[in-house]
Parts: C-alpha cells; structure tokens; sequence
C-alpha cells in the first residue's frame, strides 16, 4: 500500500473513531458534522471524500462494528476451539461470544439495536476491517459451509432468520432482565437458533484434510 493510500485509510479510520466516541457521548441525533471533523482534527471537505452525510457515516460505523464483532467471534473460534467443527454449533458458538461482548458493552448494543437493519448487516457481512487485510465474515462463513451443503440464497435466508430473532429479543434482555434475565433466556435462545438451522442445514462432519498422508 502506497503512502497516498494509507494516510486515506487512516483518515477515514479516524473519522469513524470520533464519530463513534460522539455517538455514545451525545447521542447521533445531537452529533454534527462539524462536531465529527473538530473530533477528528481534519478539514469538513474531508468527511465529504469518506461520506455523504451523517447516515451515511453512521451506516458505516454501525457495518464496521458488526464485521468487528463477527471476525473477533471467529478469530476466538478458531484459536481456541478447534475442536467445534460442526457448522451449527459454530454458527451457536458464535452467537454467544457476540451476545457477551454485547452484554458487556452496553453502549454498543444500544448503538447497534438501535440502528441496524437488514441491509446494514448485509453490508457488515461484506465489509472488509481494515485491520483484516482484505477479509470479511461473508467469506469466512462460506468457507465453513460444508461443500454442496447449503446454497448462498439458503444461506442468506437463514443467517437473516438469525439475525431477525437476536436482534429482536437480546436489547430487552440484556438492558432489562425482559422477560427474563441473560442466563435464564439463553437456553430458549439457543433452542430457537438450532430450529432454524435444523430447517437448512444437516449435522456437518468434520472436514477431511485433502493432504496425501505418506
């Protein structure tokens, strides 16, 4: 990466930082371009090379977030629980580590459950961090599909299934005790999440390396 192109990376990095350290401090409805280009320490015309508008900023922010959630789930999959080869229980396992960094960033859940919708989360799924050099979750959740298992449109049906029922329940939960508290709620959860995939999916085996064993 040329010098040109990694002061344009990190410029727009920070305007996503301070866009986001204004959002959790004054809310995105009393936050102002001009408060993000002060934050970040850069000229206004800037934030125009990086962004439309506000929403569009914010739509970014809320992509870059989810994509850093799901690649930091995977990456602790992967490093600490190799055993777990079986989609479902990744895709579960996964579930819980986003769920418990949520839990335990509560302003980030507000953020994200306030904001996220289907298309943004699409968005996310295809987004590349830019600490990741060129990887996103969509393309690591394929790799982890099983060959001939699950086509790309099933697969999208049902991660946004998914998607449609944490979202909607885990806020109240997590911010409320509503209905019920985090560790009594989590075993339905689960329950509901396997029902889904059970209607797509079946038990994958583990991968066989294709090495030639000498």
């Amino acid at each position: 990466m040329g010098k040109l192109e990694e002061n344009k990376k990190k410029k727009k990095q920070l305007l996503l930082d301070s866009s986001f350290e204004l959002f959790m401090k004054k809310g995105w409805l009393e936050t102002t371009i001009s408060d993000i280009v002060k934050q970040a320490n850069v000229a206004k015309g800037t934030f125009y090379l990086y962004f439309k508008d506000k929403y569009d900023i914010r739509n970014n922010l809320i992509s870059y977030k989810a994509n850093q959630l799901l690649l930091s789930a995977h990456d602790d999959l992967d490093k600490n629980h190799p055993e777990i080869t079986d989609l479902k229980e990744q895709i579960i396992y996964i579930m819980k580590f986003i769920i418990d960094e949520l839990k335990n960033n509560r302003s980030l859940l507000k953020f994200i459950a306030k904001n996220l919708s289907w298309g943004v989360f699409k968005s996310a799924l295809n987004t590349t961090a830019e600490e990741a050099e060129g990887i996103n979750f969509w393309d690591i959740f394929w790799q982890m599909i099983p060959e001939q298992s699950l086509s790309q449109k099933d697969a999208e049906i049902m991660i946004f299934q998914i998607i449609e029922l944490i979202g909607a329940t885990v806020y109240n939960v997590i911010l409320f005790d509503e209905p019920v508290p985090l560790d009594e709620y989590m075993p339905h959860l689960e329950k509901s999440v396997m029902l889904i995939m059970d209607g797509y999916i079946k038990t994958s085996k583990p991968k066989i390396s294709k090495k030639i064993l000498l």
